[in-house]
């Protein structure tokens, strides 16, 4: 990792992060001058033969930024193209310039980006799904991830990236007075954490939809008068609802 020349090939420009065993770099292919920036993900030590099996369950098919995977000397170096975007925490906790159809659009990319990484390794696509890596294009209307995989000491599972995904959802989809009732539903099964993986969070995902769109739209109808009632109703039922539970 002293050199700044990898295979020849990739000029590494600067250390993006670093810690024992791990780096990232921005990197560069001076043989190809139409491609955009790399982010080269280095492991040494402990980390280099778990990640190199990890990296080797990888196709481009499930992970489209994924270059590819060697050996630099004594170094495992993973290949990524490089994102661009706003951090999904700024993007989503600097006031409410957020319409709800913006908020429901922007929870539908989330998700269908981490449906599409559902087939990576639980290591890969943890990571991936990290505030850090999760990155918003609001002028394109995309989500995009920054491949920066970390190497975690210990094993993790497809619900992990589940509870991840859920967690970012919620970043988009705060509780707020005057959710409807199928977001207050849809919202209870991700703070529940009732999900085994990405496909069936995905799945009640799209069953909720259509509902919470539905009453979005009944709801924006309303006067003020009429949405002042509908919250005391909501608030009311939520109330004795709570009340049940710890009855």
């Amino acid at each position: 990792m002293e050199s700044m020349l990898i295979r020849e090939r990739y000029k590494i420009v600067r250390i993006l992060w670093s810690q024992p065993g791990y780096a990232l770099a921005e990197a560069v292919d001076i043989q190809d001058r139409e491609t955009p920036a790399l982010l080269l993900n280095l492991y040494e030590g402990e980390f280099l033969h778990r990640y190199g099996r990890i990296y080797s369950e990888v196709g481009r098919a499930d992970c489209p930024e994924f270059k590819g995977a060697f050996l630099e000397g004594d170094t495992l170096v993973a290949a990524f193209d490089a994102q661009e975007g706003e951090g999904i925490d700024f993007a989503f906790h600097r006031g409410d310039r957020w319409s709800w159809q913006d908020r429901l659009e922007f929870a539908q990319l989330v998700l269908h980006q981490a449906l599409s990484m559902a087939n990576l390794p639980p290591e890969i696509s943890c990571a991936l799904l990290l505030s850090d890596n999760l990155l918003v294009d609001v002028p394109e209307r995309r989500v995009r991830v920054r491949c920066m995989v970390r190497p975690v000491e210990t094993d993790l599972n497809p619900r992990e990236a589940a509870l991840l995904a859920a967690d970012q959802v919620k970043k988009i989809l705060p509780r707020r007075l005057t959710d409807t009732a199928a977001e207050i539903a849809f919202l209870d099964l991700l703070d529940a954490g009732a999900f085994r993986s990405v496909v069936p969070l995905y799945a009640a995902w799209r069953e909720a939809l259509p509902r919470i769109r539905e009453e979005r739209g009944e709801y924006d109808k309303k006067n003020f008068v009429s949405k002042g009632i509908a919250l005391l109703k909501r608030a009311f039922r939520r109330r004795r609802k709570k009340k049940g539970e710890r009855a």
